[in-house]
């Protein structure tokens, strides 16, 4: 069965059909004045911290300040010594008005409602999505079903050093060559870097990181070697 992308790019919006056979499969829009801003990455600051609801607002730039619950709060899996910690309860312990913060978009703003956000960071590729911050771990996308093809795609990226962070392998890494995996990885690692380099340079809130625009998401997730 064929499968296709089609593309439609105009001045006020762009459209992306999923078609397999000759059946819609996904229909995604997106408006030039109202780009969603999922998956953009920010250093913000904590304006507001609110015990009762366990949550924080954040101001990352944007005209509402956008809501961070303790739930979407990473914590250390160690201390500096490489010790293990014990998780900490309440958002008070996890943060305080005016700590500055990396944060990512898991939710755009909706009418009188702020983005929502994570600390739980992660950076796609083709073949793999990067977590900083979350080192040893590793996935593989349960939707490959060869035992054999996930063991191998697992060992092979428990193979490469990565301090940094942990890695999730995506559905298109199957049968994927282990150079091409590498090469992957280290996009991302360096990716990463960058964000790093640029939270510490800058003085106040910043957009550090934004993701590719639709067309270009789509043929990174959508694309393969069957469209």
């Amino acid at each position: 069965m064929t499968e296709e992308i089609l593309i439609n790019v105009t001045p006020q919006e762009t459209r992306v059909g999923i078609v397999e056979g000759s059946l819609l499969q996904e229909l995604v829009i997106e408006r030039t004045s109202k780009r969603g801003l999922v998956g953009n990455l920010y250093k913000g600051r904590i304006v507001r911290v609110l015990p009762g609801m366990q949550a924080a607002f954040v101001d990352i730039g944007l005209e509402r300040a956008a809501f961070l619950h303790a739930s979407d709060i990473q914590q250390p899996l160690c201390n500096a010594l490489g010790e293990p910690q014990k998780a900490k309860e309440g958002i008070t312990a996890l943060c305080c008005e005016g700590q500055d913060i990396l944060v990512q978009v898991i939710k755009d703003p909706l009418g009188s409602k702020g983005a929502r956000l994570t600390t739980y960071l992660s950076l796609p590729s083709r073949h793999l999505v990067f977590l900083p911050r979350q080192s040893g771990y590793v996935g593989v996308s349960t939707r490959i079903e060869s035992d054999e093809e996930r063991l191998r795609l697992r060992e092979i990226i428990q193979s490469i050093p990565c301090e940094e962070g942990g890695v999730i392998v995506r559905t298109a890494a199957e049968s994927t060559q282990e150079g091409d995996l590498r090469t992957d990885l280290d996009f991302l690692r360096w990716q990463w870097r960058s964000i790093l380099e640029q939270a510490k340079s800058s003085l106040g809130k910043q957009l550090l990181h934004e993701d590719l625009a639709l067309p270009m998401r789509c043929l990174r997730d959508f694309g393969g070697r069957e469209i």
